[in-house]
């Protein structure tokens, strides 16, 4: 029976890599896909992986509507025989609705790739939705280390070096003065951290700069 797969985890535990992995066995042998992602680090419509594997991907947009997609594509001749979407915690609820009836009424397996939470440790709608909607959620086995060794858990976001727990859930660019009344960009990143040092704010720059142990708070922590 063809299903819809939620393939969750924290960044860098190798879902993308996962992804294409599925894609070349299942091209090798005769199938053929659809491949979907959003915001991919390659930029857009692509698929890619930290490991620098990278292919082709349609970009999901606000208003794409996944089902009608697929149904113009077999429509017109193409061929799917499953589908693929990374970065399926972008999604909104009503397209992981559309995956659910591309499974259940074009009988077509999908494996969604998408981290669970966000920075602030809340779920995004698009994988709360996976959730609640998936046959079954498969957490991948690849363990992302925080700084201090620890099994990470919660991805965290920094911008100009120090971790922020507020702000827009998606980030694609932001501005920050630089004392002089200009404005430059924003230094945005990401790290994985257990939920200890997310607990504390406490990211491996931070640490470093401090020299702090794992066992003592910092002292925006101590607030």
């Amino acid at each position: 029976m063809p299903e819809l797969v939620f393939f969750s985890g924290t960044m860098d535990c190798g879902k993308s890599t996962l992804a294409l992995q599925i894609e070349h066995n299942r091209s090798t042998r005769g199938l053929q896909g659809m491949i979907f992602s959003r915001d991919d680090r390659a930029g857009h419509g692509k698929l890619s992986s930290r490991l620098g594997l990278v292919t082709e991907a349609v970009e999901v947009v606000d208003d794409l509507d996944l089902y009608v997609h697929i149904v113009e594509s077999l429509s017109s001749g193409g061929r799917v025989d499953y589908v693929i979407i990374d970065e399926a915690q972008f999604l909104a609820p009503g397209q992981v609705d559309q995956l659910a009836r591309v499974v259940d009424d074009l009988e077509l397996d999908v494996f969604a790739f998408g981290i669970t939470t966000d920075f602030r440790s809340k779920l995004f709608p698009g994988s709360q939705r996976l959730v609640e909607l998936a046959d079954r959620i498969e957490v991948l086995k690849v363990e992302a280390l925080c700084w201090c060794g620890a099994r990470a858990t919660h991805n965290a976001r920094t911008v100009d070096g120090r971790m922020v727990v507020e702000g827009a859930q998606v980030v694609v660019g932001d501005v920050r003065s630089d004392g002089a009344g200009a404005e430059r960009p924003a230094e945005v990143g990401y790290e994985v951290l257990c939920r200890r040092h997310h607990r504390r704010r406490q990211t491996a720059a931070t640490a470093r700069a401090a020299a702090l142990s794992p066992d003592v708070l910092p002292v925006d922590a101590q607030r």
